[in-house]
């Protein structure tokens, strides 16, 4: 079963932040070394985003940062193709409309996948496997 990384657990992992769970970490670790980490491709745009809106600080120039955070060992990128596209509006119901975790959701359902995440409101979704 691939590993997939919700924005903030990539952001912890990548810069090594304390608030990354032990669980989390271990997931991340094991996966990177065997079949790989995985990340939706919305997430490089919802980091874009959140610099843009100075509601996330980095440590270096946003295109810097990406260039060394994609770089991370063992870590590929889930490309946002039309069947994903299409089953992030499909979700089954209830699902809040955050549309960048409507497209992670969707991308980790058709890779059939679990998700590193924090976010309660992703755990509570009984459609999909998250790890903290």
């Amino acid at each position: 079963m691939q590993t997939f990384l919700d924005t903030h657990a990539w952001i912890w992992w990548v810069s090594g932040d304390r608030r990354l769970s032990p669980g989390a970490l271990a997931a991340i670790h094991c996966s990177a070394a065997g079949s790989g980490t995985w990340l939706s491709a919305i997430s490089l745009w919802e980091i874009a985003k959140k610099v843009e809106k100075k509601q996330l600080v980095l440590d270096r120039p946003l295109r810097k940062w990406l260039e060394l955070a994609l770089g991370a060992e063992g870590l590929f990128i889930a490309e946002l193709t039309n069947d994903i596209l299409l089953e992030s509006c499909e979700l089954p119901q209830p699902f809040h409309g955050d549309p960048a975790d409507q497209l992670i959701v969707a991308t980790v359902r058709h890779h059939g996948g679990r998700l590193v995440t924090k976010d309660r409101a992703l755990h509570a979704y009984p459609h999909i496997t998250c790890l903290w």
